[in-house]
């Protein structure tokens, strides 16, 4: 199972740049469904840089980080009854993060940042 979600996370990985990611959003009170408040991220606060494929596996295989897939299962728990769409291992401020983009059933896009050494939900947007 391990090696097929290393096999399938970087089918996943998109080139996506970094001003989606970092766009600021409107903050939503998220809390009744239990899922973490929205966070506006400005673009000037954070540099970010995705690491390849093949860094990926380096830093999962080291245990720098947790496997793709606790990322994903913790990206399903905050936004819940969404399909992962999208998933990067990202440098962000001296950090290791995965980097998500959830599709609600309502057709919107939920940005969820992971923490890769922990696997907890760092936020959302």
């Amino acid at each position: 199972m391990r090696q097929l979600a290393l096999l399938l996370l970087p089918a996943l990985v998109g080139l996506a740049g970094a001003s989606g990611w970092l766009a600021a959003a409107e903050e939503r009170d998220e809390t009744a469904t239990g899922a973490v408040p929205a966070r506006p991220v400005k673009a000037a606060e954070t540099t970010q840089t995705c690491l390849s494929s093949g860094d990926l596996r380096e830093a999962v295989a080291e245990k720098r980080v947790v496997e793709p897939v606790a990322a994903i299962r913790a990206a399903r728990a905050a936004v819940p009854r969404a399909d992962i769409v999208r998933a990067n291992l990202c440098r962000r401020d001296e950090a290791l993060v995965y980097m998500l983009t959830a599709l609600r059933k309502d057709g919107q896009f939920v940005h969820v940042m992971v923490d890769a050494r922990s696997g907890k939900v760092a936020g959302q947007w």
